[in-house]
């Protein structure tokens, strides 16, 4: 069979591309656009392999016109894309194309030596891709699934397995102080079409911000007066006063905040001075610690320009671990020690579900993620649970004190991660509950932000595993006794959060009525993907 030909392979002349665009804000943005006034295809990555460019998810519109904005790869195949995009368009019909290895276009082969799959819808719906870009730009994270028959649908995805994407929203950057350092890295931040806050208190540094093109201006009037805090999740904050007033005003409100990055220019005696005083006024070691000093890639920039460069490196390292590696620094504790009393005699975690042991479903959590550390607590007379779960990955702690209740699996279980210094939350899950979808435990994650001491699940009125736990409350963990468990923690912290989850997913197997339920769930759900339905409701 002969192979198939590329765009680049048929001396097809492409338009240029009108413009560099790259968020999924600013891409859907220009879909919409384009949408008002023709038709315009959504070219949508699906897959990767090896060192492809782009993640899954990333974006290109390509209108009828050749107009094009987005990018999917470093060059090697974009224009090739458009090409079938425009095809797609007067076919009317959904395009799936692989480039890379495995690939038809023998042409176009990869220098990564990797491949890329994309999907091209030439009709998506534009009602979801324009809520998709309000939540974006609200500042909300937004999550598209793409079925097999190309249908889009806006929301936590319904089936396991299913092609889903999760996007964030921009970075955001608030530069609080005085002088060349705070405008420098305002203009470089700006130029990088990062949205960009100053806040200044002398009217001369503010028309020279005006100057340089920064429209996002606020005027500091007395450090006793602030602004109203308006950071969120996605907000990285640069302290560039050398006024200790200032500082600890300014480093207290923050604090209060969700900010993600927190820095403050200085040297590493300033900064110590600076944490002393932080002290003193009676702020937590803890939220202290958020604090970058000195700040850059790079150490000791003299100047104003340089020092920019690094810091604003430092800040896209710390928002791209945010947004890539969520659980990085976060272990993930199994509580499998249960005793099946109500089981009928047998283990329930190791009866079979969808084909494999219920253990195994809750055992396979963030399986594809980097996580700090995988800890499965079981009890000592269960080496059949042990032996899936080391096979699995996991690390495994023994309850000896298990018939002591539920509180003893899981101080055992919080013990172990507290021994790894590079862990700052404990995600905690029931082994019974198999139904839990990764992005479920994605939404714990984005909602323990550094304010907050812990998150739980929230089935109507009830808090419940799984629940996420900040490193500050571990003590308080260790500390319960009895059936407790981490309920009654929660009840009694402040600062805390809640994250719904559907009666669906909140499934625990205690009988062997609860494992028939299950089956049957499952069993309808897959008569429902067979014929692209779902009745499960949109939850954002």
């Amino acid at each position: 069979m002969k192979p198939s030909m590329s765009a680049s392979a048929m001396n097809i002349d492409l338009p240029r591309s009108t413009m560099y665009l790259e968020h999924a804000q600013d891409v859907l943005g220009q879909w919409l656009a384009w949408r008002r006034v023709g038709e315009v295809a959504l070219v949508v990555v699906t897959a990767t392999e090896g060192g492809a460019v782009r993640q899954p998810g990333a974006l290109m519109a390509v209108s009828a016109d050749g107009g094009r904005c987005g990018y999917i790869s470093g060059g090697c195949i974009d224009a090739d894309v458009a090409h079938h995009a425009r095809q797609a368009l007067r076919m009317g019909r959904i395009e799936r194309l692989r480039y890379g290895s495995g690939s038809p276009f023998m042409d176009l082969p990869l220098p990564c030596g990797g491949a890329i799959e994309v999907c091209v819808l030439p009709d998506a719906k534009a009602d979801v891709l324009r809520a998709c870009h309000d939540r974006l730009a609200s500042r909300k994270t937004a999550t598209l699934n793409l079925s097999e028959t190309g249908d889009l649908r806006l929301g936590r995805p319904v089936v396991a397995g299913a092609l889903s994407f999760q996007y964030t929203p921009r970075l955001r950057l608030r530069i609080a102080g005085r002088g060349a350092d705070s405008l420098a890295l305002a203009r470089l931040a700006a130029a990088s079409g990062i949205q960009t806050e100053l806040q200044l208190r002398d009217s001369a540094e503010i028309q020279d911000a005006q100057r340089l093109g920064i429209d996002s201006i606020t005027t500091l009037t007395v450090p006793s007066t602030l602004p109203d805090l308006g950071d969120d999740p996605w907000t990285a904050f640069l302290l560039a006063f050398h006024d200790i007033d200032w500082e600890e005003r300014l480093l207290a409100q923050v604090l209060q905040g969700p900010a993600f990055y927190i820095g403050a220019v200085g040297s590493k005696t300033t900064h110590a001075r600076r944490c002393e005083r932080l002290r003193a006024a009676g702020i937590a070691e803890s939220q202290i610690g958020r604090i970058h000093g000195p700040v850059g890639l790079v150490p000791s920039m003299r100047e104003a320009s340089a020092l920019a460069i690094s810091v604003l490196a430092e800040i896209i390292e710390a928002y791209q671990r945010k947004v890539r590696f969520p659980f990085a620094s976060t272990a993930l504790v199994l509580l499998a020690a249960g005793q099946s009393r109500r089981f009928a005699g047998d283990d329930k975690l190791l009866a079979r579900l969808r084909g494999q042991r219920v253990i195994h479903h809750a055992g396979s959590a963030l399986r594809e993620h980097d996580l700090a550390a995988r800890i499965a607590v079981v009890g000592p007379d269960q080496a059949g649970r042990a032996a899936e779960l080391r096979a699995a990955g996991w690390t495994i702690a023994i309850n000896t004190d298990l018939e002591q209740g539920l509180s003893t699996s899981l101080a055992a279980g919080i013990r172990q991660a507290g021994q790894w210094q590079n862990v700052d939350a404990a995600l905690v899950l029931l082994a019974d509950m198999p139904n839990v979808p990764d992005a479920h435990l994605f939404d714990l994650r984005r909602a323990l932000t550094p304010e907050r001491t812990a998150v739980m699940s929230m089935a109507g009125t009830v808090p419940m595993p799984p629940a996420l736990f900040d490193r500050s409350v571990f003590d308080r963990l260790l500390g319960q006794e009895g059936d407790a468990g981490a309920g009654r923690i929660f009840q009694s912290l402040e600062r805390t959060a809640t994250v719904p989850i559907l009666a669906e997913w909140a499934l625990d197997i205690d009988t062997r009525e609860d494992l028939a339920r299950a089956r049957a769930e499952s069993d309808r759900l897959a008569e429902t993907t067979q014929t692209g339905h779902s009745s499960y409701r949109d939850v954002f």
